[in-house]
């Protein structure tokens, strides 16, 4: 019955052809009968449309993504306190000395000050934006403005405030927690901040991407449901649920309250905001941008827009940056996003960093079908950037590339002790990232995800791959 509700939906700009994995109501035989029925309509925990045949591989790819997401709601409780232990080690370390340690008289850190940093944070503790890139530099500004505010979104409320006005000199307008229907909790973390000056005035929304240690977050990533949006494509359920995707309803142009939501869901409350927002100047734009999964958020948020045809908020969104983003939809819905961002003149900029493999997945193959679009910058270990119509082993589990990939992680490791005599003491890597480097060279692609290294390439690289008649090189 839900399912054919569901499907009604399909004039209302929902979807009428669909695979929602449920991974809360699977049992432990039944997740294994998985791979003996073709039939995924009579799985209870696989709520999909009439095409359900699919091959063993298919099943296989469900079977892991439920499994995981299982796995991680059994363990939410246990990494969450464990990511909290190790964020509060990290602090207690960097606040007192070594003497103050062995004396015992240790001040112990406030996980709610503005000193306080995250995991993801102890990799790049920079706080400064570089003084050499300017706003007269165009998206070479933007680019680096916007990972530097990927970076901060992993950070509280106190640190953000206090980088964004102390260390930036720029307007902070708030840090928000956002509802998922699906988890029926707040899963999704967002700021704002404003850019203004003379010469331009741009807010920037900052999505946060995925900790260490939230599992609710993964189970976001390892999420396969897909929706196929009427005109649009196929799109990645768990990144949609994320930003605000209604449960049996979708998304409607209007927002209706609900009780039992204790947070304003992502899109809308964003939507919202920014036109209150823009409707006080007309000379106002915005940026979109986030590091992993919060570049997904950041490029599906253009495509809600597109789908209800928000003129004002398309008009003046300046462009979107993303990092080490994740695929969000099938072929289909890549080129109904590059029309649609050409037709509407929204820059995008997807840039990925060497063997980073979180863009890399989920797989582009002719099971999971999911595409990547728009402009890539892809940038080398000596972060030379140059954009490519594809990233070097798309799918990262590649044989040929293991060895390749494996030297590489070795010369960044011998780059991390050197790279501060090369490029000056702000790029000086301390021994947390260093562990990640070491442990890439058996995981390849684990550290390059690093946000150190993204600041390093919009920093480094050229600026040349931000020009409009740069050529793509296949």
């Amino acid at each position: 019955m839900e399912k054919q509700e569901e499907s009604r939906e399909c004039d209302k700009g929902f979807s009428c052809s669909f695979m929602l994995l449920k991974p809360e109501e699977v049992k432990l035989i039944d997740l294994f009968r998985i791979l003996f029925s073709s039939n995924l309509e009579d799985r209870k925990f696989v709520d999909s449309s009439s095409e359900t045949e699919e091959s063993f591989r298919y099943r296989w790819l469900i079977f892991i993504s439920i499994l995981a997401q299982k796995m991680l709601m059994l363990t939410s409780k246990p990494m969450a306190w464990m990511g909290s232990k190790i964020e509060m080690l990290l602090n207690l370390l960097a606040i007192n000395n070594f003497l103050v340690l062995l004396r015992g008289k240790t001040k112990k850190p406030d996980k709610d000050s503005a000193i306080f940093i995250s995991f993801i944070g102890n990799m790049d503790k920079r706080m400064k934006l570089d003084s050499k890139i300017k706003p007269e530099h165009g998206c070479h500004y933007y680019s680096a403005l916007s990972m530097m505010a990927s970076k901060a979104s992993y950070e509280n409320r106190a640190y953000i405030e206090t980088i964004v006005k102390d260390h930036w000199k720029m307007e902070y307008m708030g840090f928000y927690d956002h509802w998922n229907d699906y988890q029926e909790k707040a899963t999704t973390q967002l700021f704002f901040m404003r850019d203004k000056s003379e010469n331009h005035d741009t807010i920037v929304v900052a999505f946060r991407g995925t900790e260490p240690f939230d599992a609710d977050a993964w189970c976001s990533d390892f999420d396969l449901s897909w929706y196929e949006l009427q005109g649009m494509g196929k799109i990645h359920g768990g990144f949609m649920k994320a930003l605000g995707l209604q449960k049996n309803v979708g998304w409607p142009m209007e927002y209706k309250a609900n009780e039992t939501r204790e947070e304003p869901l992502a899109y809308y409350f964003v939507r919202d905001k920014l036109k209150a927002l823009l409707s006080e100047s007309e000379n106002t734009k915005y940026i979109l941008t986030g590091h992993s999964l919060g570049g997904a958020l950041a490029i599906l948020f253009p495509a809600i827009l597109f789908l209800h045809e928000e003129k004002l908020l398309l008009q003046r969104l300046e462009g979107v940056y993303t990092y080490g983003q994740p695929r969000v939809g099938d072929e289909k819905f890549g080129k109904y996003m590059e029309s649609k961002l050409e037709e509407h003149k929204i820059r995008y900029f997807r840039i990925v960093y060497c063997n980073d493999m979180v863009p890399r997945l989920p797989y582009d193959d002719k099971d999971l079908m999911f595409k990547h679009f728009g402009t890539c910058v892809y940038y080398n270990r000596h972060y030379q950037g140059k954009v490519v119509a594809e990233i070097p082993n798309k799918n990262y589990f590649s044989p040929l590339s293991a060895i390749p990939m494996m030297i590489n992680a070795i010369c960044e490791l011998i780059r991390s002790f050197t790279i501060c005599y090369s490029k000056g003491a702000e790029y000086k890597e301390g021994w947390f990232l260093r562990v990640f480097r070491i442990i890439g060279l058996v995981i390849p692609g684990v550290s390059a995800h690093s946000t150190q290294d993204y600041v390093n390439s919009t920093r480094l690289g050229s600026s040349d791959v931000f020009l409009p008649s740069q050529e793509m090189i296949p």
